[in-house]
């Protein structure tokens, strides 16, 4: 008796990525859930210092992952809060140009090889001597704003 052959399947062809789709993937954001994101925060710095840090209200009346996650899923400005914090001081990974900040930061590249370093160590301490000193930097970049646009306006008659 012959054995009837079965005709070879063809190798499942890989999908093939652009580049924007592999930078993505790079990003430590792809693929994690805000849920898991949260726990993570909280895991390691607690919610004091994520309310500190963000000054989210429910980060600081009764939280838990649940409510805050019902919060940020409906505001998207706190989310990317929350996602640039998680990029910037748990991952830490390289600032935002200029341009990169328009766009979410669940939307960012990173170039291959750059990977996610340990989480900054923070206190509420550092995390308010951090905010007094960019409050001081805005306030000293305004006040030089005002004394510039003091004497370049149209002469008065």
């Amino acid at each position: 008796m012959q054995e009837q052959q079965q005709p070879a399947q063809p190798a499942k062809k890989e999908k093939e990525l652009t580049l924007e789709q592999r930078l993505l993937q790079n990003n430590p954001l792809h693929g994690l859930s805000l849920e898991k994101m949260l726990t993570e925060l909280v895991d390691h710095y607690g919610w004091e210092i994520l309310d500190t840090a963000m000054r989210f209200n429910c980060f600081n009346t009764k939280p838990s992952i649940a409510s805050s996650v019902k919060y940020l899923k409906k505001t998207e400005w706190a989310r990317e809060k929350l996602e640039a914090f998680y990029l910037s001081r748990f991952k830490r990974m390289p600032r935002a140009t200029a341009a990169e900040l328009e766009i979410p930061p669940r939307m960012r590249t990173f170039a291959d090889g750059i990977v996610p370093k340990e989480p900054m160590e923070l206190t509420v301490e550092s995390i308010l001597a951090s905010q007094a000193k960019a409050a001081s930097a805005y306030k000293e970049r305004a006040s030089r704003g005002r004394s510039n646009s003091r004497g370049g306006g149209r002469n008065r008659r």
